[in-house]
């Protein structure tokens, strides 16, 4: 096995970190400002990227997408995240939802949502946590939908519904089988966000950044029966299905911020003195450096492995655990020495990585906490010993 960036996938590659450094990243003070010159500096980038080639790379081509295998776009993937801005600047940020769409829809809700997703003319959000419930235990959540004639009827409370303020639809998790075992008890429904009783009470701050990470709350939302995704009672089946691959486009994304940080690591080292001498001469600070080498390219490794791993067909439910946790605690790690050897700077906006420090404290959170995958990744190894076996550190 090779963990090298195939030779096919290097162009590409090579476009979208170009892409990245040379026109995404120096935008960013405009795009965190908001408002109508962030929207057209956005729409300029979109068009560029529509321009070269670089649009929605990882959508399946018969959808107008770049069509990139998935093992292909996670290398991809690596650079795009360098900044938040990334996904939406590259059409990727629906990629989840359309390959979601693309698995379980309707023809009717293709043609509503699945395409348009892909031209980037609408966005999506996804609601599943709610507040006062442990999102670790999805089997409890609340938000119920009930059939009534030809509609399903949803009332519930959610939060985090990222994205939610500026998406076209939602698509709820909701309890619609409250007899049925409690894995096969939630459907999901697709939910237009101008329907009645659809309110968005607020966009709650994390670590002080507001980042569209929505509190909503559903009273009495009406919607066709036909906006059910899927079949009734197979919620957590699709969900699964959406956030395995989901967790390793986080990971590599944590990548891509991983080696931006690292970069003005180094590059600080050399530029700034003390004490006669530049800071890249002090063992304490190449210390830093070897530490984030090791770390990253752990990261790195086993996340390619997972990568590997769900390609060939499997489920990879351990590397998957292990590397949503590795790769969150390497991401604050990396950025949080970077922070420290720019010294005071480090703690201003002016770098990225006192945003970057905020969004990577967030990553040991959401799709899980670390707590839930590692009690999870070690239940399962010590499954298959209880069972008579052994635990082979290879491609499963």
């Amino acid at each position: 096995m090779s963990f090298a960036v195939p030779a096919s996938v290097r162009p590409v590659r090579d476009a979208v970190h170009a892409f990245m450094t040379e026109r995404v990243e120096p935008a960013e003070p405009v795009l965190h400002e908001g408002g109508p010159a962030a929207e057209a500096a956005l729409a300029d980038l979109r068009a560029a990227a529509k321009k070269e080639g670089l649009w929605a790379l990882g959508h399946p081509r018969e959808l107008g997408g770049g069509g990139l295998p998935f093992l292909d776009y996670v290398y991809v993937n690596e650079v795009q995240g360098r900044s938040e801005f990334g996904q939406i600047a590259l059409g990727t940020y629906t990629l989840q939802d359309s390959l979601m769409l693309h698995e379980h829809a309707s023809p009717e809700q293709r043609e509503r949502y699945l395409e348009p997703l892909v031209r980037g003319e609408i966005s999506p959000s996804f609601a599943m946590t709610e507040p006062g419930v442990s999102s670790s235990d999805p089997t409890q959540i609340r938000t119920s939908a009930v059939l009534d004639g030809d509609e399903w009827v949803i009332n519930g409370h959610k939060w985090f519904t990222t994205g939610a303020s500026r998406a076209a639809y939602t698509t709820v998790m909701c309890r619609t089988e409250p007899d049925a075992p409690p894995h096969l008890a939630f459907s999901m429904i697709l939910v237009p966000t101008d329907t009645p009783g659809y309110t968005i009470v607020r966009d709650t701050p994390v670590l002080g950044l507001d980042g569209a990470h929505c509190e909503v709350r559903y009273d009495n939302v009406r919607v066709p029966a036909s906006n059910l995704l899927g079949e009734r009672g197979r919620g957590f089946v699709i969900a699964q299905k959406r956030l395995g691959p989901g967790r390793i486009f986080h990971c590599m994304r944590w990548l891509g911020q991983a080696q931006r940080a690292f970069d003005l690591m180094c590059r600080r080292l050399h530029e700034r003195t003390a004490f006669g001498e530049p800071l890249a001469k002090k063992q304490l600070m190449r210390q830093h450096v070897f530490d984030s080498y090791a770390e990253i390219q752990s990261a790195r490794l086993l996340t390619l492995n997972a990568a590997e791993a769900i390609d060939a067909g499997s489920d990879a439910r351990v590397e998957i655990g292990a590397i949503k946790v590795v790769g969150a605690r390497m991401l604050h790690n990396v950025i949080d020495r970077a922070i420290q050897v720019h010294g005071a700077a480090g703690l201003t906006g002016d770098t990225p990585l006192d945003r970057m420090y905020r969004h990577a404290r967030a990553g040991r959170i959401y799709d899980g906490p670390d707590e839930v995958h590692i009690d999870s990744v070690g239940r399962r190894i010590l499954g298959s010993y209880a069972a008579g076996g052994n635990w082979e550190f290879g491609l499963r």
